[in-house]
């Protein structure tokens, strides 16, 4: 039996859109593919720190996603899933034992909530960002997230639109990669 090559998905930095120059503007492409993507709002940086809203050069993989189950069905992957839960939030403190981890809610360190009220994180996938050894302020989650209707930035993440999001999560399994440069 052929061993299957994972799937590697480039994201390479444009800064153009059909309305100027943008450092948040990107493009995802795999094979023939090529999709317009959004990332942080800094662009990308080799030098990611906590809080510039920059996205890391590197390549990273798929952890495990998450999806909001009061809002949509169990996303098609072969990714290991689960729903969020009211009470998910994401420890984003430098310096805390749960730095860069899932947390419940209440947490006293500051945190982000995972069941946002916007449908960003409606289907989210993480990455394996500064997860192994933890870095203190090398930056928390780098998520694979829904695009803002209206095309901004991220706060260091990659994002797509819903329809590319569904179809790229049937592609991504554990082996696959982002080439982010």
């Amino acid at each position: 039996m052929l061993k299957q090559r994972p799937r590697t998905f480039f994201i390479d930095r444009t800064g153009f859109t059909r309305n100027g120059r943008i450092p948040h503007a990107a493009t995802l492409r795999f094979g023939m593919i090529r999709w317009p993507c959004r990332i942080g709002r800094t662009g990308i940086r080799h030098d990611k720190r906590e809080g510039d809203g920059a996205t890391p050069a590197t390549i990273l993989r798929p952890v495990r996603g998450f999806w909001r189950a009061d809002r949509r069905f169990r996303p098609q992957t072969e990714l290991p899933v689960r729903p969020l839960r009211p009470g998910d939030g994401w420890c984003e403190t430098p310096g805390d034992r749960a730095y860069n981890r899932l947390v419940r809610k209440p947490y006293g360190a500051s945190h982000e909530d995972m069941m946002r009220q916007d449908a960003l994180y409606d289907v989210v996938v993480e990455l394996d960002w500064n997860r192994l050894p933890r870095r203190q302020g090398r930056g928390s989650a780098i998520f694979l997230h829904l695009a803002r209707p209206e095309g901004g930035p991220t706060a260091g993440c990659l994002a797509l639109p819903r329809a590319w999001l569904d179809r790229l999560m049937l592609r991504l399994d554990r082996r696959s990669r982002f080439v982010i440069r």
